[in-house]
Formats: structure tokens, C-alpha cells, sequence
């Protein structure tokens, strides 16, 4: 049996510059981090020649062609696996497309594709992996959505992260102190507000407003790089500063980023 384990992350600066819309006339950027919640992708070889996908609900298929789960579905095309394959996934934190906003789809795609990877006995970079989870989030399932959760999940650690207009990617990994680390973690929370985000809805409305939001998106670039200096001299003096400034810029992104609830708290 296989067992892949890959974080989720979370957004400091930046997100929004990763759409292709936005930084194919400049580069995108931004500054993220994988976090301690995982998905875990069990993989293990069938003798009946079927293909059984658990999670949610169990698929028992014998052709590829009739999964319905789509990530699951197109990453055994790409890598060309035939039946005889039992894949099951579980998280620390609910997998779903309502979407939890800590890239969990993304984590999805990167742990199955390693898993898989893995059962063909074959070693992949984190590069590669990000580049097929793009390749099958973005252009064979049509998602609207950028390219920082696959690096960010596939990298794991804390990343600068640019999206260049010839369409390659760098990550730089930014090297936190034990004690940086340690005072970022303990003024950081979390919160699960029980709201659901509906993120596809969001999404499409951001892509679609990207050329006239083209300022904006410079902005959050300016802030990804300005973190980035600041982290890189373990400055974590604006770090809040920015976190806010971000938030302000992103309100801009679609019209139901925020409401009063969220507002109040």
C-alpha cells in the first residue's frame, strides 16, 4: 500500500496574481505557507482489474472514462494507469469543492498524482507534480483558479512564490528562525466561521474582472515582495500591516469576498 500525505496552506499575500489573466503581461507573486493539516491518498493494487475510488461516496469502474471524480479521473489518464487500483483519500480538514480556502483541491491533486507516481515506481520533483496538478486543475478540467496552491501544497514550507508570462514558475523557500517561526505561530489563528464560501462562484466573478482590477493585483504583488524582504531579514514587525493591506485589496477581487458577518468579526 501507498500512502501520500501533502499540508494545505494558507495565503498571506499576493493570491489573485496567479490567474494566467493577470500575470501573462507582467508575473504574479506571492508569499504562502503549507500548514499542518494534511490530505492523506491510500493506493493499493486491486486483483479484479476494477477500479474502486473511495471517499465520499465509493466508485466501483471498470473504464476510466466512467469515474466521476474528475481529479481522480484525469490524473490516471495522464499518468496512463490501467484498472486494478483501489484509491481512497481522508483529511484533517473536510475535502470538498465548497472549498475551505486552504487549497485542499489543490492538496487533493498533488497527493493523488505522488501516490500514483509512486505506485509506477517512478520519483518526481515537487516542480513536476505542481505542473500536472496545473495542467489537470486548470487546463483539462477548466477550474478558474491560479497556480499558487499547487506549488504551495507540493513545496510544503514557506515560499515566495512568482508566476512569470512565458508561464514558468519559481519558488524560493524563505527561511524562518526557530524563534520567527515561533511568534508568527503563536499570533496567528484560524477560524472556521461555518460559512460556506462557495468559492467556484467567487472565482469565476475575480477571473472575470482581472483586466479592470489590473491595479489592484499590482498592489498585492507590491505586498507579496515587500513580505518577502521583511521575512527574509526575520522582520515580522508589518507583518500584520500587510495581512491588512492585502485584505483591503482583495475585498476589491469579487463582490461577495466578505460580508457583515465576516465584516464584524
Amino acid at each position: 500500500m501507498i500512502v501520500s500525505k501533502t499540508p494545505l496552506r494558507i495565503s498571506f499575500v499576493g493570491g489573485g496574481s496567479d490567474f494566467q489573466l493577470f500575470y501573462q503581461n507582467s508575473y504574479g507573486s506571492v508569499v504562502s505557507a503549507a500548514i499542518d493539516k494534511y490530505v492523506y491518498v491510500l493506493v493499493n493494487k486491486r486483483s479484479d482489474g476494477l477500479f474502486r475510488i473511495g471517499y465520499s461516496k465509493t466508485e466501483f469502474i471498470k473504464n476510466i472514462d466512467n469515474i466521476e471524480h474528475d481529479i481522480i479521473r484525469e490524473s490516471l489518464r495522464l499518468l496512463k494507469i490501467k484498472g486494478g487500483l483501489d484509491i481512497t483519500y481522508i483529511g484533517d480538514i473536510s475535502i470538498g469543492h465548497a472549498g475551505t480556502g486552504l487549497g485542499s483541491s489543490s492538496a487533493l491533486a498533488i497527493g493523488v498524482l505522488n501516490a500514483l507516481y509512486a505506485f509506477q515506481k517512478k520519483k518526481v520533483s515537487s516542480h513536476q507534480l505542481a505542473e500536472d496538478a496545473c495542467k489537470i486543475e486548470i487546463d483539462i478540467l477548466g477550474r478558474p483558479i491560479g497556480k499558487q496552491d499547487q506549488y504551495a501544497v507540493a513545496y510544503g514550507g514557506v515560499n515566495y512564490i512568482r508566476f512569470n508570462p512565458d508561464e514558468s514558475v519559481s519558488v524560493r523557500p524563505i527561511q524562518l528562525s526557530e524563534k520567527i517561526r515561533n511568534k508568527l505561530c503563536s499570533n496567528l489563528l484560524m477560524f472556521n466561521t461555518g460559512i460556506d464560501p462557495k468559492s467556484s462562484i467567487l472565482l469565476k466573478e475575480q477571473k472575470a474582472k482581472i483586466k479592470n482590477n489590473h491595479e489592484v493585483l499590482s498592489g498585492v504583488v507590491e505586498l507579496s515582495e515587500s513580505l518577502k524582504n521583511y521575512l527574509s531579514n526575520s522582520n515580522i514587525n508589518y507583518f500584520g500591516e500587510l495581512l491588512h493591506k492585502n485584505w483591503i485589496f482583495k475585498k476589491q477581487f469579487a463582490t461577495k469576498i466578505t460580508n457583515g458577518v465576516i465584516d464584524n468579526y
